[in-house]
Order: C-alpha cells, then structure tokens, then sequence
C-alpha cells in the first residue's frame, strides 16, 4: 500500500510539472516577494523625497557611463583639440575595415551616390535630388574628417546618419570612398610595374 500511494504521489508531481508553463487563470505563486515587488521608482514616476517631485535624475557632473567615454576627439568628432578637421582617417586601413566599408557603404551611401560614388543612385531615378559626385576634384581634395562629419551631421538634403552607422563603421565608409575615388581616376602610374606592360597591350 505504501509503494502504491509513493506512486501516485510521484505520478502527480510529474503530471504537475507537465502542466507548467501552460495558460493558468490563477496567479503565479511567488514564494520570495522581494525580487517580484522591487522597491524602485519607474522612468517618468513622481518622487517626493526630491523638490521637482521628479524621480529621474541628471548624471553628477563630471561622471561618464561606464563604455560612454569620448575622449579620443580625432577619432569620436573628426577634430583635432583644436577643433579642425583632421586630415586623415585614425583608423588602420586594412583589407577587413575596406570590406566593412563596402558593405556599410553599399546599404546607407549607395542608394544616393550610387555603387561608383557618381551621385547617380537609384534614388535619383526616382526624382530624388542628385548627390554630388566623390569624383570631382573639390571632395578629392577634402579632409578624411569632413567626410566624417557629413555622414555624422549630415549635410543639406542628406540626413544625419549619427544612429544608423557606428563611429567605427563611419570610418570605414570613409577609407571605401578613398578607395573609390581612386579606382574612378587612376592613372598607370597607380599600377603596379609588373601589370603596366600588360595594361598598354590591352589598349
């Protein structure tokens, strides 16, 4: 009799924890309250203990979020410490950072600068405004730090894109479209040596 009622005891603790995590009328039962009913105060909720009544508060001054620290200017703004624009990107320009510039480059740029950087996009297809080209001798001449500051602020009828792209990957946009506007206007001198002499007898 004992082994029979260990078994139908052992058989319902069983069919209870099959039946766990099925839809239930009844609340839940929460043995230890004090994870469940938290003493806190909620985004946007009054607190009285403060004059404004509010229970948001600013930062200390002075104090940075743990990973929010911007103190490499060059490579956060596009700036020197004295707030020009650097004349070339800080990052290390590698055969990995050019093909996340590309890719990057052909989701965001593309659409408007086209995949050769022309400014002739599909959206300009469409009756969008034609973005200037990378190719004439005004954004050749610009500083790595102004094409930056561009894709960061935006510029014109081009919209910031500051939350879309990382700073990391606004970098490597910037090396691609170097990149471009040097496929786009090479000269022999540009190839190597080894390849030239192939190059004049295709011509």
């Amino acid at each position: 009799m004992k082994r029979i009622l260990i078994a139908i005891l052992g058989a319902s603790a069983m069919a209870a924890g099959c039946a766990r995590g099925l839809p239930k009328d009844e609340p839940p039962i929460r043995l230890l309250q004090n994870m469940y009913r938290q003493e806190k105060f909620k985004a946007q909720s009054e607190n009285p203990f403060f004059a404004d009544g509010s229970a948001m508060r600013l930062p200390v001054a002075g104090t940075v979020a743990r990973g929010y620290l911007r103190d490499d200017v060059a490579f956060y703004e596009g700036k020197t410490k004295e707030g020009d624009t650097i004349r070339y990107a800080p990052i290390d320009i590698t055969m990995e950072t050019m093909l996340r510039g590309q890719e990057r480059y052909n989701i965001y740029c593309s659409p408007c600068h086209s995949r050769v950087g022309d400014g002739k996009g599909i959206v300009v297809e469409r009756g969008y405004t034609p973005a200037p080209t990378y190719h004439d001798n005004r954004l050749r001449n610009v500083p790595d730090g102004h094409i930056f500051l561009v894709i960061t602020n935006g510029w014109r009828n081009m919209p910031s894109y500051r939350n879309q792209i990382s700073v990391e990957d606004r970098w490597a946009i910037v090396a691609y479209i170097r990149a471009l506007q040097r496929s786009q206007n090479a000269t022999l001198a540009d190839v190597p040596e080894n390849m030239r002499r192939e190059l004049q007898i295709k011509q």
